[in-house]
């Protein structure tokens, strides 16, 4: 499959778990990078993203798809009691926050969606935008993962989410 289209299958797979109410956007960022990758981790991996959706607990700090990137890059980057920690696990964890930080003016729940400020995340608009978000946090994780060569397009699994039945 060509690079751009397994992309746009990523985007499609963590929009729908938000969009679809099976994950918030931390839980739907980790379980599609998961799936990447092959599930080298049991599903029970997304819990580690289950604190972060709006902005911490509706904290509305750290933007929960960036938490879930995160969590997805140390999957791949992130060490072991004992092991040395890769060099590359600040660099790109850093680009994820840069890419997020230039493309919507912060890194921050409560900035990101001010336009929506209240509504305790009820409103249609911001859930949409939020799906967008975790779409494309989703991709960029993935197409840095296989910028770096540690995702191979030509043995990277098919994904799949299941629509709910009334989709179907």
């Amino acid at each position: 499959m060509e690079k751009q289209a397994y992309l746009e299958m990523v985007r499609e797979v963590a929009e729908e778990y938000f969009r679809s109410g099976t994950y918030y956007c931390s839980e739907a960022v980790v379980e599609t990078i998961n799936d990447v990758l092959g599930k080298p981790y049991e599903d029970d991996v997304v819990r580690l993203a289950s604190g972060f959706p709006i902005g911490m607990g509706k904290a509305q700090c750290l933007c929960g798809a960036v938490s879930g990137g995160q969590i997805g890059l140390g999957m791949v980057y992130g060490r072991k009691k004992g092991e040395p920690m890769d060099p590359e696990m600040f660099e790109i964890a850093k680009g994820l926050h840069d890419y997020v930080k230039e493309e919507y003016r912060s890194c921050c729940c409560r900035v990101i969606t001010r336009q929506w400020a209240g509504d305790d995340f009820k409103s249609e608009g911001r859930k949409q935008h939020c799906i967008a978000i975790t779409g494309n946090v989703a991709v960029w994780v993935v197409n840095e993962l296989i910028e770096k060569g540690k995702i191979d397009l030509a043995t990277a699994p098919i994904l799949q989410v299941e629509k709910p039945a009334s989709e179907a």
